[in-house]
């Protein structure tokens, strides 16, 4: 069989096939449906320093070949997951990433302190996408200088493998990459969701509480796979690629442009077992093209 195991900086992986933030929970809800240490690792729910209730309901919606969320980052806060979540899947045999976020920088830091501690957690997302309150509430993710600065806080505080999850809703995905990376990032994942809206005419009201929301899905495929082609030609560490990836073609696709791993997402909620066939798919290409690595495939793409 070829050889599917894959490396994002000091995190050894058994395949390039994990499940996105804000998708699978913490792990236990796919977990129910079968054993998710078969896949590359689960990058958790997104966590906060405190709790937060999101956004209002509404705040999902359908829309053709994807769907709009803005749930607002839920959760119970960094202290809850430590005391109440981490006991129960800490032992899953395959990595946990924790999905960090924050207001501020201070924030950001604090969170990042909190996780540092926990053995069982070998890396963290860091989603760069949220509101910068002491900037008028622009997100960190869409100017360099943000983008530096939260970066920069974090590494100095933390001695794991760091993520720096891109926003697209940019001019330069690739000036973002390149900035994160400058300032000690050892991988990036793109792209986050889209800024996007849906309209039910016949109310003539906005589908969500919050008007717009973020798209995700196969919709957003095409647009994702060029991101991640130009940030892979564009810094020296390892991409995490997601967008709509829905089968092992689509995984290939965004191997090919230059990802090192796939993060599944929208896809979970249509079959749960999605990740698992991408697994399967990708071994099944590789043999048939007598390949022996899927390291092989990444950046492969002809041109």
């Amino acid at each position: 069989m070829a050889d599917l195991n894959v490396k994002i900086h000091n995190l050894q992986i058994k395949n390039p096939v994990m499940l996105a933030s804000g998708t699978c929970g913490y792990a236990e809800e796919i977990n129910d449906f079968y054993d998710v240490s078969q896949l590359g690792g689960i990058f958790l729910k997104g966590l906060t320093l405190h709790n937060r209730d999101g956004n209002l309901y509404p705040r999902m919606a359908e829309t053709p070949s994807g769907m709009l969320n803005a749930v607002g980052l839920q959760n119970k806060g960094i202290d809850h997951f430590i005391e109440h979540i981490y006991p129960r899947i800490k032992n899953y045999n395959t990595p946990l990433i924790i999905n960090v976020n924050g207001s501020t920088v201070e924030d950001y830091i604090a969170l990042t302190e909190k996780v540092n501690e926990l053995d069982h957690i070998p890396a963290i997302e860091l989603n760069i996408s949220c509101p910068n309150v002491k900037e008028g509430g622009m997100a960190f993710g869409i100017t360099c200088p943000g983008a530096e600065a939260v970066t920069r806080a974090v590494r100095d505080v933390y001695d794991k493998t760091l993520i720096v999850k891109l926003s697209p809703n940019v001019t330069d995905i690739t000036e973002i990459a390149k900035a994160v990376e400058g300032q000690g990032a050892d991988s990036v994942s793109l792209v986050n969701t889209f800024v996007g809206m849906a309209i039910d005419a016949e109310k003539r009201k906005p589908l969500l509480s919050t008007i717009t929301g973020g798209l995700s899905g196969p919709a957003i495929k095409p647009i994702a796979l060029r991101m991640v082609w130009q940030v892979a030609n564009a810094v020296k560490i390892p991409v995490v690629a997601m967008g709509g990836i829905m089968n092992a073609t689509d995984a290939i696709e965004f191997i090919l442009a230059g990802a090192t791993a796939v993060q599944v997402g929208t896809a979970i909620f249509k079959n749960p077992y999605i990740p698992l066939q991408i697994v399967e798919g990708i071994q099944t290409y590789l043999e048939r093209h007598m390949i022996n690595s899927v390291n092989e495939l990444t950046g492969g793409l002809l041109l």
